[in-house]
């Protein structure tokens, strides 16, 4: 099992790239961090949910992967973890189980919601309200990255504690410890 900083370095260099960037938030940013970068490579992807399986608190019941970037996340983790996975859409579709939650029941259930990266949180505090409102109980959300652009404040004005792998800072501290 690789370091944390070993972790981090390997996180960096596969995600990381830079010019000019609008952001999900409409935020504009320098570097970005391709998520899909690290979810789509297996081994890497397995060193990420090993990480973060110390990190889900105790009292959760199931795992919720945000649509899209938290499905291959939660899929992992629900492996490594033994713990059952919700895959939660961004909107239920008007055919099927029309759910918004699929993989099972989610009222009554405390959740912690699981997303890549999170820039101003705002899809977390959008699944959490629409989730809570069918009856799931959530207080936590954990992410891969958290760029430090607000999302964790914002998180907590809705009760919600963001618990990430990683800050922005962190993985560009060890980035510059490569060189």
């Amino acid at each position: 099992m690789m370091t944390r900083d070993q972790l981090a370095r390997q996180i960096y260099t596969a995600s990381n790239i830079t010019g000019t960037f609008q952001l999900c938030s409409g935020a504009m940013a320098d570097e970005y961090f391709d998520k899909y970068r690290f979810e789509a490579d297996p081994g890497l992807l397995s060193a990420v949910a090993q990480a973060l399986h110390p990190l889900i608190p105790p009292e959760t019941d199931a795992l919720a992967g945000l649509e899209l970037g938290g499905i291959p996340l939660v899929t992992m983790l629900s492996q490594i973890a033994q713990r059952p996975a919700r895959f939660v859409r961004k909107a239920a579709k008007p055919y099927g189980t029309c759910q918004l939650a699929e993989g099972g029941e989610i009222a009554g259930y405390r959740l912690l919601l699981i997303e890549d990266v999170v820039t101003s949180g705002g899809q977390i505090i959008e699944s959490t309200q629409a989730l809570r409102q069918l009856g799931a109980r959530i207080t936590h959300a954990l992410c891969v990255i958290d760029r430090e652009m607000g999302g964790a404040e914002r998180l907590a004005a809705i009760d919600v504690t963001l618990i990430p792998l990683f800050r922005a800072s962190e993985l560009k501290a060890a980035a510059q410890d490569m060189t």
